[in-house]
């Protein structure tokens, strides 16, 4: 007698359910992250602006950037890479202010000061 009253208040439809099926897998995986890739890229873009045109604000972003590549990589990715990403920012940061050691002048500080 219990039994059937639960069976008369159930507000499920039998007929409606569905057995779940996975989607199917797709060639770019999304749980891919592309930000180690892209944040080294741009480390080395930023180093070699700071090593070739002498601009502090690069070599700090280039670090910055390699610092987010190293935080952000996976056990497997190409560890070479990020680290001698790494090591040309810090070698930009480093030569940058060996050949003028006065603190840094943003260009952007002109417009806010």
């Amino acid at each position: 007698m219990i039994g059937n009253h639960h069976q008369q208040s159930d507000p499920r439809r039998s007929e409606r359910e569905r057995r779940y099926k996975a989607p199917a897998v797709s060639q770019v995986n999304p749980g891919d992250d592309m930000t180690p890739d892209y944040t080294n890229i741009l480390g080395m873009i930023f180093s070699m602006c700071g090593l070739m045109m002498r601009l502090k604000w690069c070599a700090w972003v280039a670090l910055y950037c390699s610092c987010i590549s190293f935080a952000n990589s996976k056990v497997n990715d190409d560890t070479k890479q990020i680290l001698s990403s790494f090591m040309l920012s810090i070698s930009a940061v480093v030569m940058s202010y060996l050949q003028n050691p006065q603190p840094m002048t943003p260009p952007w500080s002109s417009v806010f000061g």
